[in-house]
């Protein structure tokens, strides 16, 4: 693939090496990709990448248009370059949002969401390995399901059964690892992305929004989201707020023990 002709309308490729080479060359530097690397370029670009005569290259990828997913990725290209590893974790949510995507989104704005939500793991890894690797929460298998299942139920009981602890003890492991009982961390991880969704992901409805983010109930999610955030989701999308939010105002709002 020559990244300067597949044409003027801009959009990029990430895709993830599972086994085999490929090649790459980006501005006059040559890339040999392996097992666990992962590429993203833009197009148009001056790029080329493609597999050698006598090589395999297995992967993954996924294309993304838009805006938004331009400027995510043109910032992680700034820091990172085209070609770079990532923790499993984020490997095996880019493949579970891959997975997705091929089965088919049940509408363009679910399919978009899922998109987004690839662009933002990938995002977080970039910008937060540096910042976490040396000191991983014990709790992160816990809360790498939590985070790639917010738009499902997240029973207490399926938490603990992953953490592989007793129930008092993963609840008072967790509280004191992430500085609340896991059923309102799901709680404010489900309204943390509804923010990001309201603002960045504009196209979908303010109900279609509640059930990506686990709320079957949109009326219930409008009271829940006005409590936390002081203003309606629509009012919420409006001004654009999560610019200037990181989390949400605790007015207490509290989840369900059992089922959050």
């Amino acid at each position: 693939w020559d990244g300067r002709r597949r044409g003027q309308t801009p959009f990029t490729v990430l895709q993830h090496t599972i086994s085999g080479t490929g090649r790459l060359r980006y501005e006059n530097r040559n890339y040999r990709l392996q097992k666990n690397d992962t590429l993203l370029v833009l197009v148009p670009h001056n790029h080329r990448y493609w597999l050698a005569g006598d090589e395999r290259w297995e992967y993954f990828w996924i294309s993304m248009n838009g805006e938004e997913a331009l400027r995510i990725h043109k910032s992680i290209l700034s820091v990172s370059g085209p070609v770079f590893r990532l923790q499993p974790a984020t490997i095996d949510h880019l493949a579970d949002c891959s997975l997705r995507l091929i089965k088919g989104a049940a509408s363009p704005g679910a399919a978009s969401a899922v998109a987004y939500e690839a662009a933002m793991a990938l995002y977080d890894d970039v910008f937060g390995s540096h910042a976490f690797a040396e000191k991983q929460s014990a709790m992160q298998p816990v809360i790498d399901h939590i985070n790639a299942n917010l738009d499902r139920p997240l029973p207490v009981a399926d938490l603990v059964q992953i953490s592989g602890l007793s129930r008092a003890h993963f609840s008072r492991c967790f509280a004191e690892s992430e500085g609340l009982p896991p059923a309102e961390f799901v709680l404010q991880q489900r309204l943390q992305r509804a923010a990001k969704l309201l603002t960045k992901a504009d196209f979908l409805p303010v109900k279609e929004v509640a059930i990506l983010c686990g709320f079957e109930d949109a009326n219930y999610f409008s009271k829940v989201f006005r409590r936390c955030y002081g203003i309606t989701p629509s009012q919420f999308r409006t001004t654009g707020m999560y610019a200037n939010l990181r989390t949400p105002a605790r007015r207490g709002v509290r989840a369900p023990d059992d089922e959050t």
